[in-house]
């Protein structure tokens, strides 16, 4: 059982919680929670740390004792926490490599294009959403936040097991890819001049999603065949990030089921 603060495993992992140049060297990241180990793949799982109050759990430690694991004492488990209120388990996992060719794998591919999106919750609810609504893949500029955030790992709730993603230079760059496979991009702007429900996204499509405070870049807008925009009510010139997302990805979801 390791019980002391100085071991080099504790202090690796709160090294990979800490910082994105660590989790990029080591390739590697670290969820948090019961619900994030059961539905980790098992090819991912590099070592999971238990408590030693949660290992009376048998249920729980039946599945931890097939994989590389260590129980920690509570304290120091606290310390190699993220959160404020631990749930006893966290599994330091490999992180995944896609090809853009994966990530366009299906006849009609319906992606995301996140461009230097910031806010980890804002990219977690993302992956969530998009997994529920359908999305093939998420592609995001270099600019963006690290998918391998603790904060944003913990936001897409266990999606980002199944969720293809992959960081490109910027959305310029994918214009002529989306071309050659007949990919449409839409790009969610207010200077949009079609709403989005009077668009159709049947075929492949492609959302763009900018940054939270100023939106998509003039040259991301640009490459768009189609700028678009969410109907306003009052004083409101936008809206969240992931809220417009979450708009977008179901309204192409319903067309789809159509």
């Amino acid at each position: 059982m390791i019980t002391s603060l100085n071991n080099e495993q504790v202090k690796n992992v709160i090294q990979l919680n800490q910082k994105t140049k660590a989790r990029k060297k080591q390739g590697l990241f670290v969820a948090e929670g019961r619900k994030m180990f059961k539905e980790a793949p098992r090819d991912w799982i590099s070592r999971v740390y238990v408590t030693e109050s949660l290992s009376a759990d048998e249920e729980l430690m039946g599945k931890v004792r097939e994989l590389p694991h260590e129980i920690v004492a509570d304290i120091v488990f606290r310390q190699m926490s993220d959160t404020l209120t631990p749930q006893g388990i966290l599994t330091v996992l490999k992180t995944p490599s896609y090809t853009l060719e994966e990530i366009f794998r299906k006849e009609h591919p319906f992606l995301m294009v996140l461009e230097d999106l910031q806010d980890p919750g804002n990219a977690g609810t993302i992956f969530r959403t998009g997994e529920g609504a359908g999305v093939d893949g998420i592609l995001l500029t270099k600019t963006c936040v690290d998918v391998t955030n603790p904060k944003v790992i913990r936001s897409t709730m266990g999606s980002v097991y199944r969720m293809p993603f992959l960081y490109v230079e910027d959305v310029v760059s994918l214009k002529e890819s989306f071309r050659e496979k007949n990919i449409r991009t839409f790009a969610a702007h207010l200077k949009g001049k079609n709403f989005y429900d009077g668009e159709d996204y049947r075929g492949g499509t492609v959302f763009l999603i900018g940054n939270e405070g100023n939106g998509l870049s003039e040259q991301a807008a640009s490459a768009a065949d189609c700028l678009i925009k969410i109907p306003m009510c009052g004083k409101v010139e936008s809206l969240n990030a992931a809220m417009a997302a979450g708009i977008l990805m179901y309204e192409a979801a319903r067309q789809r089921r159509s």
